[in-house]
This record gives structure tokens, sequence and C-alpha cells, in this order.
């Protein structure tokens, strides 16, 4: 399969579609008008990504405060891919090897989500979000090593940046002793070192699983893509339903209106990531910092929601963000 299948996209991105055209070899027509605005179409899909991103975590929250793990997992998957079921038709012609591919990613993804989901319910949000703070350098170093992209000073400098800004954001002293402070600050908790090892796992295999959505977008279109890896995702839950025998109480779950949004918001997020991975001049070292623009979403809803203290300090933290995020993108 060539690159001609990222016209198929058209419809998410008509208002660019004189600018933006694929030929035969994946790459575009040397004869085809170049617009700034249009190049950078990725950077504004990827942003549009890592605030569901930020919105995400807050559903995830609610929804497992009604529902086991796995029902939540299994559920929101399911939806998810049924909302995607309209472009079956689009998905179909893939060559064999792609399926393997895909349904590799489908089983890192499995087990990102399988991780990430326990050590939230599991940890202190706090502890959890310096662990997450991870996945940026797995992912600049899967960049580097595998795709053999180079940063230059402005990445170099933005990474230091959505570090520093993250680390100061949700670190506590002593927050890595064996005993840290709940989310509500009431009581104190002691943190399983196997609860910590999920979140390290999970940040690691979602960093494989974007450079997998980098590789495979140079030869799938998005449809195809977010087709069968939903599907083989949730054929994935079931299998481990059946296994474990987990039990699933349908008709509670099905009333949880927070896996329905959290299936919304997977299906839109990940379409706009898979499009801007097969858009010419994106580069995953750089979309790795465009993600933690979700942590401005977490502080504001922090703030309006749950009526958060320490503000300020939040405010400051994302103002460094923002300006890695910046840097990143020069």
């Amino acid at each position: 399969m060539n690159g001609c299948g990222i016209k198929e996209e058209a419809f998410c991105l008509s208002y660019i579609r004189d600018f933006v055209e694929w030929n035969c070899e994946g790459q575009y027509d040397p004869g085809d008008r170049k617009d700034g605005a249009a190049e950078m179409m990725w950077v504004w899909l990827v942003l549009f990504y890592g605030i569901m991103k930020g919105l995400r975590e807050i559903v995830k929250k609610k929804a497992l405060e009604k529902d086991g793990t796995i029902e939540v997992l299994f559920l929101y998957t399911l939806l998810a891919f049924l909302m995607v079921l309209p472009d079956a038709k689009q998905a179909m012609g893939l060559e064999a090897k792609y399926f393997v591919y895909i349904g590799l990613k489908s089983f890192v993804i499995f087990l990102a989500w399988m991780f990430s989901f326990k050590a939230i319910k599991k940890m202190p949000i706090s502890l959890y979000g310096v662990l997450d703070l991870s996945r940026v350098l797995f992912a600049t170093m899967l960049g580097v090593v595998v795709l053999q992209e180079r940063l230059g000073f402005f990445q170099v400098m933005g990474i230091c940046f959505v570090s520093a800004g993250l680390l100061f954001l949700k670190y506590k002293p002593g927050m890595f002793s064996k005993r840290a402070m709940k989310t509500d600050g009431s009581s104190e908790e002691k943190v399983d070192v196997k609860i910590v090892i999920m979140a390290f796992a999970s940040c690691l295999f979602n960093a494989v699983s974007g450079l997998l959505d980098k590789v495979l977008m140079k030869d799938v279109n998005s449809s195809q893509l977010q087709f069968w890896y939903l599907l083989f995702l949730a054929l994935l839950y079931l299998v481990f339903i059946f296994v474990t025998r987990t039990p699933i109480h349908i008709k509670r779950v099905l009333k949880n209106y927070w896996i329905w949004l959290l299936s919304i918001m997977i299906v839109l997020a990940d379409r706009a990531l898979f499009v801007a991975n097969g858009m010419d001049g994106s580069r995953i070292t750089v979309m790795t910092l465009l993600k933690q623009s979700g942590c401005v979403v977490t502080i504001l809803a922090g703030r309006l929601l749950f009526h958060e203290k320490n503000t300020g300090h939040k405010l400051v933290c994302a103002g460094i963000v923002i300006a890695g995020i910046v840097m990143g993108v020069l």
C-alpha cells in the first residue's frame, strides 16, 4: 500500500486540501503550492490531541469511581470501535503484513492502558504525574535512536523546560518515600513498588505506541489504523475477561456516562493524532512535547472543578511547560 491513502483524510482537512496533496510515493508533489499554515497543521492537530489527553485523565478518574478497571477499559474500547464502524469500507485493502504491525500496536496499547488505569486508581495522582513525565524521555529516545531524528538546540531546551515544568508542578517533598499523602491530603497510604513499576511500564509502552503510529502512517491511512487497532484491542480485552473470568456488570457499566464520554474523546483525539503522524514534516520528538499541553487542562480543571489550592504555583509551572512547547516547535 502506498501514500495515496492519505487522500482519504481530506474530509478532516478540507480547508487545506488545495495545499496538501499526496502523490503515489507518499511525498508532496514538487509542483504543489506550499503554505506555512498547511505545513504546520500537524502541530495544531497534536495540540488538540494533548488537550484531549488532559481531559481524558479527568474522565478516566471519574469513570473508575463507578466501575472496575477492566469493565471501563473493555466497554469504552468497544464503544469507540462501534463509533468508527462507518469507516469499515475505507479500512479494507490492507496488506497482510500491516495487520501484524497493527496487531502489535494493539497489544502494546492493551498493556499500556492496563498498567496506567491500575496505577491511576491505586496511587496518588501527584506521584503518577511525576512518573508520567518519563514518557517524554522514552519517546524522545525512540525518535532519535529508531527514526534517526535530530534534536536541535531549541528542541533540547524545549524538553528541559517541559520536564522542569511538569516536575515542579507535581513534586512534593518526601513523595517518593514509603508513605505518600493521598490526593486530598487527609491521610497517608503506602505506595507499592509494583504500582510504581506499572506506571513506568505504561509510559514506556505509550512511547512505543507513538513510534509505531509514526511508522505505520507512512503506508496506511488513519481510518485503517483506527478501525483495526480498536477492533484488535476490544478483542484482546474480551479474551482477557474470558481467561481471567472477570465479572462484567453490563447494565451498570452502560449507565456510567463517563465511559461514553471517554469513548468519544479517544476517537476524536486518536484520529487527529493519526492524521498528524501521516503528514509530511511531523516529528515524534516534537509531537511528544506538544502532547504535554494536556497538563494545562488538568490545572484548570483542578481549580474550577475540584477547587484545588496553590493555583498560582501551578500556573507558573504551566507557563514553563508552554514555553517549552513553543521552543520545541521552533
